[in-house]
C-alpha cells in the first residue's frame, strides 16, 4: 500500500521513473540520409542514361543484333575475328536480317552490335552500383528506419527489368517479326520509368529530415496533390503510348499536323484484324492515340498549373511553373518529331523530355504534400 503524502510536499522532489536516454532515438535510426541520397542520384543518372541508350538502340534497329542472353559471360564482347564471324552468323538466322538487312557487311553489323552490347553492359553497371551501395550501407547499419524495403524494391525492379529486356528481345527472334513486339517494348520502357520515378521520389524525401516532412505534411494541399497524381498517371500512360509509336515506327507514317493524312481521324485506323490489334500494332491508331492523349495531358496540366496559383507556398508555385514549361516543350517537340518523320536526334530529345516532365510532376506533387517552411515576409 502506498504511503500517504503531505499536501505540502514538493511535487518535483518525488522521484519519477525515467526512460533511458536515447532509447526512442535508437529505435528510429536516422541513418546516412545524405550519402544514400547521393548514391541514389548516381543511380538516377545511370537510369536516365540507360533510357537514352535504349532509345538509340531502338532508333538504330540494333536491339536484335545479340541473339542470346548471357547475363554473366555476355559482358565480354567478341575479341577475335572468329568470334565476330560466329556472332554475325547467328544474326543472319533471324528474320530481321533475312527480310530487312540481307547483304549487310560485317562492319555494319559491328555498329549495331556495339549499341546493343553497350545497352546491356550499362544494365550490368546499374545492377553493380545498386548492389555495392546497398551492401555498403546495410553492413554499416546506416540505412534509415523503414528504408530497407524501399531500397530493396529498386534492386528487385532492376533485376526484373533485365528479364523483361530479354523477353522483349526474344519476341523479335522468331516467326516473321522484323522488330521486337511493340507491347513488350512498352512494358520494358514503362518499367524503366517506374524505377526512375521511385528513385526520384526517394531522392526528394531524403533531401529533408523526417521530422521536417512530418511537420510540413500538416500544411499539405490535398487537392493539388490529387490533381498532380492524376497528371502523373496520365503522363505515364502517354509514355507507354509513345513506346508503342516507337515500336511500330509509327512516328514516320503520318508526317502532317494537325491532321493525319489530311483527316482528323485516320481512315486506316482499324485496318488490322481483329480490331483490337490496332491499339498495339496499327500505325495509324497508335499515333492518333498518342497525339490525342498529348493534347489531353497538356490541357489537364495547364488546369493544374492555374490551380497552383492559389497556393500560398512559393516553392510549390515554382514547381508547377516548371511543369507547365515542360508540358509546352514536350508538345513542341512532339509536333516537330512528327513533321520531320522522327529523326534520331529529335526523337531522343523528345524521349528525354518525357523523363524531365515526369520528374517535374513528381517534384510538384512532393511539394504539394510537403510544402517547405517560408518567411512570412516573403
Amino acid at each position: 500500500m502506498a504511503e500517504k503524502r503531505s499536501i505540502f510536499e514538493e511535487v518535483d522532489t518525488v522521484e519519477k521513473p525515467t526512460a533511458q536516454a536515447g532509447v526512442i532515438d535508437r529505435a528510429k535510426r536516422p541513418g546516412a540520409r545524405g550519402p544514400i541520397r547521393i548514391w541514389l542520384m548516381v543511380l538516377f543518372a545511370l537510369v536516365v542514361l540507360m533510357i537514352a541508350v535504349g532509345g538509340l538502340t531502338r532508333l538504330t534497329d540494333s536491339g536484335l543484333s545479340i541473339t542470346e542472353w548471357k547475363p554473366v559471360t555476355g559482358a565480354i564482347p567478341p575479341m577475335s575475328a572468329e568470334v565476330w564471324d560466329q556472332e554475325f552468323e547467328k544474326y543472319k538466322q533471324i528474320p530481321e536480317y533475312t527480310e530487312q538487312n540481307a547483304g549487310m557487311s560485317l562492319a555494319e553489323f559491328k555498329v549495331i552490335y556495339w549499341w546493343e552490347w553497350g545497352h546491356r553492359q550499362l544494365g550490368r553497371v546499374i545492377g553493380l552500383v545498386w548492389a555495392l551501395g546497398f551492401a555498403y550501407f546495410a553492413i554499416r547499419r546506416q540505412i534509415p528506419t523503414g528504408w530497407t524495403g524501399r531500397l530493396l524494391l529498386i534492386g528487385g525492379l532492376g533485376g526484373l527489368q533485365g528479364a523483361i529486356g530479354w523477353w522483349m528481345v526474344s519476341s523479335g527472334l522468331q516467326g516473321n517479326m522484323l522488330d521486337v513486339a511493340p507491347y513488350r517494348l512498352a512494358i520494358h520502357l514503362g518499367l524503366a520509368f517506374v524505377i526512375l520515378g521511385f528513385i526520384c521520389w526517394y531522392v526528394l524525401r531524403l533531401g529533408r529530415p523526417e521530422a521536417d516532412l512530418m511537420q510540413a505534411r500538416r500544411n499539405a494541399d490535398t487537392k493539388l496533390k490529387r490533381m498532380s497524381t492524376g497528371l502523373l498517371h496520365a503522363s505515364y500512360l502517354q509514355v507507354l503510348l509513345g513506346a508503342l509509336v516507337a515500336g511500330n515506327d509509327a512516328g514516320r507514317t503520318y508526317t502532317d499536323w494537325p491532321l493525319m493524312g489530311g483527316d482528323v481521324f485516320p481512315t486506316l485506323a482499324f485496318e488490322l484484324e481483329p480490331w483490337w490489334r490496332n491499339f498495339f500494332e496499327g500505325e495509324a491508331l497508335v499515333q492518333f492515340n498518342h497525339r490525342l492523349l498529348g493534347y489531353i495531358v497538356f490541357i489537364f496540366g495547364l488546369v493544374i498549373w492555374r490551380m497552383s496559383r492559389s497556393s500560398g507556398n512559393r516553392a510549390t508555385k515554382q514547381a508547377f511553373d516548371w511543369v507547365a514549361v515542360m508540358l509546352f516543350g514536350q508538345l513542341v517537340l512532339g509536333i516537330g518529331t512528327v513533321l520531320y518523320a522522327a529523326p534520331v536526334h529529335l526523337a531522343l530529345v523528345h524521349q528525354l523530355g518525357a523523363v524531365a516532365l515526369i520528374c517535374f510532376i513528381l517534384r510538384g506533387r512532393f511539394l504539394s504534400m510537403y510544402p517547405p517552411a517560408q518567411s512570412v515576409r516573403g
